[in-house]
């Protein structure tokens, strides 16, 4: 039997798996200052128009938030560019001082809240040289790079809520007293200072609503998610993120036209079903492809993120078996390539290697022979004594 480990993870190599597929330092740096622009512009903007513009009685400042792969750890770099692009994910939060009768913003707002900041960040991108994609229906995207982009969802939610969350969060931080929680709060203060809120802040955070292109409003809690991923990875360790984060590379590579599962889908259907495979990213890959090859067939719900109110399997039925099928394939694919014998190391490589893409390093000698089958991975379980009736001897 061969081990597929390496191909995957192998202690920092730059040429392991988990190292091509993580966006680089320099990619990074660029969409942080992408961000950063996006955010100085929209603050300085959006508050002079509150009053103008969005008919409020008074100014009030936006805040800002990271959502989506970034936040989860889990971005990766796309594997066919184009038309593929690496996206960040970028809220603006905005305090609306009237609050129609509790429930909702006012609904004019949404259409006036959207055009404002689309048309603010046209004039933005004439200035950077960057191009507004007006497709989006939730978001408003701005094209940073030939290879990313930056998607900026607009929220409104009660002025009162934020003053609130703000002091709940202000408490929080004042309580923190490890040495690590406070350099983490204190390395959060120049994006504080610029409208970016700590995560305390978020998880006091509700009433939140997105505005769509259509003029229409949208209740949404953008943190459910984050923080449902969050606890699935306390729980079951770091290679559940990284497993994440190979799936949506296969899925790059298998959809080049980008539409395949959604990233949101494919972690979800990963954490549910997810064991930790110490040592052996390749087990737990082809776990996550049988995982995958059930989940993407039907309905996917989580008590933990919306009491199973939504399915985040948006696709229609065809795209769903053809996603199962694809995933099935991998899985299939995974199981033989690790039981062939040491002279078909090349073929089990170029199997891998036809899921995942070139990105999968052409080495064999990242393959290693195991002798001892599954047998010895598989974790011990705590059984019930068996039940001895009452005997009698001789």
């Amino acid at each position: 039997m061969l081990t597929l480990h390496k191909l995957f993870l192998n202690d920092g190599a730059p040429s392991s798996f988990d190292e091509v597929v993580a966006p680089t330092a320099e990619q990074r740096g660029k969409l942080i200052a992408a961000k950063n622009a996006i955010r100085d512009h929209l603050r300085a903007e959006i508050r002079a128009a509150t009053v103008s513009v969005l008919g409020m009685d008074r100014m009030v400042s936006p805040r800002f938030r990271t959502q989506g792969s970034w936040a989860y750890k889990t971005c990766v770099q796309a594997a066919h560019v184009p038309p593929q692009e690496m996206d960040w994910d970028f809220g603006v939060y905005l305090p609306v001082t009237v609050w129609e009768e509790h429930t909702a913003p006012p609904a004019k707002l949404a259409k006036l809240y959207f055009e404002l900041v689309e048309n603010s960040l046209d004039r933005l991108c004439s200035q950077k040289g960057w191009t507004l994609d007006r497709s989006t229906k939730r978001c408003v995207r701005v094209k940073v790079e030939p290879w990313a982009h930056i998607d900026v969802p607009l929220y409104a939610a009660p002025e009162e809520k934020f003053v609130e969350v703000m002091e709940k969060a202000a408490i929080e931080s004042a309580a923190l007293s490890s040495l690590s929680s406070l350099r983490a709060t204190a390395a959060l203060d120049e994006s504080i200072d610029a409208g970016e809120m700590a995560e305390s802040f978020w998880e006091f955070m509700d009433e939140i609503h997105l505005a769509l292109r259509d003029g229409t409003w949208s209740a949404s809690d953008p943190e459910a998610v984050a923080k449902w991923f969050d606890e699935q990875v306390i729980t079951h360790g770091p290679q559940l993120r990284r497993v994440c984060c190979y799936v949506k590379a296969w899925r790059d590579y298998q959809w080049p036209d980008g539409d395949g599962p959604t990233s949101v889908l494919l972690m979800i259907v990963v954490a549910q079903a997810f064991q930790e495979r110490p040592r052996r990213d390749d087990l737990a890959v082809e776990d996550a492809a049988r995982a995958l090859a059930t989940g993407l067939r039907g309905d996917v719900r989580e008590m933990g993120i919306d009491l199973r109110k939504e399915d985040f399997n948006r696709m229609i039925s065809a795209a769903r078996m053809d996603a199962g099928d694809r995933a099935q394939r991998l899985a299939d694919q995974m199981y033989r390539s690790r039981h062939f014998g040491a002279g078909l190391t090349q073929t089990a490589l170029d199997n891998v290697r036809g899921e995942f893409g070139p990105r999968i390093a052409n080495d064999r000698d990242l393959i290693l022979t195991d002798s001892g089958g599954d047998v010895r991975r598989v974790p011990a379980e705590r059984v019930a004594p068996p039940v001895v009736g009452v005997t009698k001897a001789g």
